[in-house]
């Protein structure tokens, strides 16, 4: 297998509509666009334990409610529990609700699946407010951009 050169992602414009798919995707699923990101990091490790994460949030805003949170909402979940003798941590993975909207951006952002453009599955196409209306404007050119 031959190794993945910054030229072949040029070629292939993953991140060139980046920006829209994250808003879209915190904006639909309420969850904020730096959960979104650390979730992609966290996917990357597969398993994790609570100091994993920690080393992983250092680069985004503070926010000592945001373990709880994802744990809350089922973003992510204990993969194996610790028994105080021989497993001393928990062992932590993105949930399957959270893998399944990481493939869904990613089937997005390659242009194999567009953005929902009805007021029923995108509560932006409602365009209530302004930001609303930039977005679904935003959403309806890069569904019709073929070259994702």
């Amino acid at each position: 297998m031959r190794r993945l050169l910054s030229s072949d992602l040029k070629e292939l414009n993953i991140l060139k509509h980046y920006r829209i798919i994250r808003k879209w995707a915190s904006k639909v699923c309420n969850i904020k666009e730096a959960d979104l990101e650390l979730l992609f990091y966290l996917d990357a490790i597969d398993f994790f334990t609570k100091q994993d994460f920690k080393d992983g949030t250092y680069s985004y805003s503070w926010d000592n409610r945001r373990w709880n949170r994802l744990l809350k909402e089922g973003w992510i979940v204990v993969w194996r529990k610790r028994n105080r003798t021989t497993q001393k941590f928990h062992i932590y993975k993105v949930s399957m609700k959270g893998k399944q909207l990481l493939s869904r951006i990613y089937r997005i952002m390659l242009g194999e699946e567009d953005i929902p453009e009805n007021t029923k599955s995108n509560k932006l196409m409602k365009r209530i407010s302004y930001t609303d209306k930039v977005m679904a404007t935003s959403i309806t050119y890069l569904n019709k951009d073929k070259t994702r």
